[in-house]
């Protein structure tokens, strides 16, 4: 099937490569099928939550693993539940990027993590309870404040 992407014009992908967020995203409720683009992690660390049904939303996302080393999400049954978890190396985790004009100020939040049952095809954002994890963590200088 081809859909109509915000970055990269008219994509081939194939249907069973459709995410389920039952629950949307956060101030997107309505929007519910996804699928990650570029996912190449050997050549870029980045990939991209696309809208299926809406070609502007589109979502630049990172392993916060490659942020934090012992980055650990903690969630409770009924997201399990959502996300139909049975065996927790099936489950990808991802932090939503923003990319300013200066990308020297480019955050990832850590605070809500996406998480995708990649069998299931299921994927929800939750919010940690984590103090440690902030929502605007700076990727470019890991030394820098954050806030």
């Amino acid at each position: 099937m081809q859909i109509e992407t915000k970055y990269f014009g008219m994509v081939e992908i194939d249907e069973n490569a459709i995410i389920d967020f039952p629950e949307g995203l956060p101030g997107f409720e309505d929007e519910k099928r996804f699928v990650l683009l570029g996912k190449q992690p050997e050549q870029n660390p980045f990939v991209w939550l696309q809208c299926v049904d809406c070609p502007q939303l589109a979502f630049v996302m990172i392993d916060p693993r490659t942020l934090i080393e012992d980055y650990t999400v903690d969630v409770d049954d009924s997201e399990v539940e959502i996300l139909d978890i049975v065996d927790t190396n099936n489950v990808l985790i991802y932090s939503i990027v923003v990319v300013p004009e200066d990308i020297s100020k480019m955050t990832a939040n850590l605070k809500a993590p996406v998480l995708i049952n990649s069998v299931a095809k299921k994927g929800k954002q939750v919010i940690l309870d984590n103090e440690e994890y902030r929502i605007r963590h700076y990727i470019m200088d890991k030394e820098r404040t954050r806030c």
